[in-house]
């Protein structure tokens, strides 16, 4: 399975008045959590690829899709390009970590009793450390959903922000994610309800057309979340 690094820490909450008196700034750091994009995990090769490619797809569009399995055994897509009228492939990100507030951080049983509190997020950054792919990336979105949905596209998983596109063989320091108009405060009802396990998704599709070469190398990623908590 594909699967993406990110680096969750850093991570606090706010509760107005409903942390304990003796409490005068509650932060709370998980432990990180990594993942990485392999390109080998997609199991595609040249040859397969570019049989796939070259497919027609004028008369009958859903043969893109029906035929998708030829070139990529799992994590693929098939479409047809309407300009080109040739098949496109679309290796697909989707990824998740389970995020469990309460198990992870016991410091949040000081908590009177609250079924929610009340979150500050300071900022959202994300990291590459190591980028050896041969391609740019495409934005990345970053979803949270509850902890039985996976998919980026499930209708429950809710998108808080995008990780810019990535250029080849680039590592970045530390940049702030682009968050969507709500995101901010999905995020903050998400951690709110800090005794309900969530999941972090991170979704994606890079897409090869006629001609493209496929795909080397690996990509390790980060995402540090920060926030506080404070009576």
């Amino acid at each position: 399975m594909t699967s993406i690094r990110l680096f969750l820490g850093a991570l606090a909450l706010s509760g107005c008045g409903l942390i304990s008196s003796n409490v005068t700034n509650f932060d709370l750091d998980l432990p990180s959590k990594t993942f990485s994009v392999d390109t080998s995990g997609w199991q595609v090769s040249q040859g397969a690829a570019d049989l796939y490619l070259g497919m027609s797809c004028n008369q009958a569009p859903t043969v893109c899709s029906s035929a998708v399995a030829n070139a990529c055994p799992m994590n693929c897509s098939g479409t047809c390009d309407t300009t080109s009228q040739k098949c496109d492939l679309g290796l697909d990100v989707a990824v998740h970590q389970l995020i469990d507030l309460l198990t992870e951080k016991p410091e949040l049983q000081t908590i009177n009793n609250a079924p929610i509190i009340h979150v500050t997020i300071d900022s959202i950054t994300y990291d590459v450390s190591n980028n050896t792919l041969n391609v740019d990336t495409p934005a990345m979105n970053v979803y949270v959903a509850p902890m039985s949905v996976m998919d980026p596209n499930d209708p429950m998983a809710h998108q808080i922000g995008t990780i810019d596109p990535i250029p080849a063989m680039t590592t970045v320091a530390s940049k702030a994610m682009t968050y969507t108009s709500d995101g901010q405060a999905t995020l903050v009802m998400t951690m709110g309800d800090f005794k309900n396990p969530f999941n972090v998704i991170v979704g994606s599709t890079l897409t090869l057309k006629a001609g493209s070469m496929v795909p080397t190398g690996k990509l390790d990623a980060g995402v540090t979340i920060k926030a506080h908590a404070a009576p």
